[in-house]
């Protein structure tokens, strides 16, 4: 039964779209479960199309072309829903490519754990000149867990991850657009689903890789991106106006970064080489702390566009 549909998200991303379609070509035991692989290409122009028409001769599976010109990460997500019918959404980002036993591995442990969503684990690969932020960025980029298949509490992004459609992903656009170039909408979709009383599922043999192109693997980035996860357990409480729990937040995140600020400067001033560390967890303190619009890192989308324009 073909019951599962792939959506990858794309945005000017050729090399490495092509990289993440041919690993799902390559599945192995779950190919005959795949009823489409959705391309959401988020480019205004479509740059997208001519790979796809490219590869569609080869395609294993059925290939659909989904166009969401307006840039936006959870447009792109929502357009791409919009192209399948399948009962179980896979999500896999462009610039991933998943092992062969990836979908196999993701199916087996939401049968196992009866949970709505499901995660896999994530190698976080960087280009080789970055230096001493190497081991920092690969771990940045990446996603450890369990060593086991099973429930789990840890809510975790889009990219690698399973989903039944008729728990998780309600109504006809369940990612939130205002979130289109901040990041963000899958904790918001995912908070929500647990408030909803929804289950979670970690899939310890679904790898994938993620490949963080050059202009991604730098400190500056990483640390950005680091803030922008830390605004986002203040931001969910305010969103839900639970104003006891934004100030919580906000307290933990002065914390946090009255801790890991002097450790940071410690650690700068000694040179120690593990201190990107120390940097990533103040900048998610201070993004408690700084979490309304004003101070929104602009990551995705109309953002992306700009840059890759300039």
């Amino acid at each position: 039964m073909r019951d599962v549909a792939v959506i990858i998200p794309t945005l000017r991303r050729p090399e490495s779209l092509e990289r993440a379609l041919r690993s799902v070509f390559a599945q192995t035991g779950s190919l005959h479960r795949v009823a489409a692989i959705v391309i959401a290409d988020n480019d205004p122009q479509g740059s997208a199309a001519v790979l796809i028409e490219r590869l569609r001769a080869e395609a294993p599976v059925s290939l659909t072309y989904a166009h969401a010109p307006v840039p936006g990460v959870a447009t792109a997500r929502n357009i791409g829903l919009s192209a399948t019918n399948a009962p179980l959404i896979a999500f896999l980002d462009d610039d991933e490519a998943a092992s062969p036993g990836w979908l196999a591995a993701l199916l087996d442990a939401q049968v196992q754990t009866g949970a709505d969503v499901v995660f896999g684990p994530i190698h976080g690969r960087v280009p080789q000149n970055t230096g001493w932020t190497t081991t920092y960025l690969e771990r940045f980029f990446g996603r450890d867990g369990p060593n086991e298949t099973g429930l789990t509490e840890t809510i975790h992004g889009c990219g690698n991850s399973l989903m039944v459609r008729a728990t998780a992903l309600p109504g006809d656009a369940p990612f939130d657009v205002a979130m289109n170039e901040t990041g963000g909408e899958d904790d918001r979709l995912f908070t929500a689903l647990s408030a909803r009383g929804g289950r979670f599922g970690w899939a310890a043999e679904a790898w994938a890789d993620e490949f963080a192109p050059p202009h991604r693997a730098t400190l500056n980035y990483a640390l950005t991106r680091a803030f922008a996860y830390g605004q986002s357990p203040t931001q969910m409480a305010a969103a839900r106006r639970d104003w006891p729990g934004v100030v919580k937040w906000m307290l933990v995140g002065l914390a946090q970064t009255g801790v890991w600020g002097a450790l940071s400067l410690a650690s700068a001033l000694l040179r120690r080489p593990d201190r990107a560390h120390t940097y990533d967890r103040c900048a998610r303190g201070l993004g408690k702390v700084f979490w309304t619009k004003g101070f929104e890192p602009k990551l995705y989308g109309a953002a992306m566009i700009r840059r890759t324009d300039a």
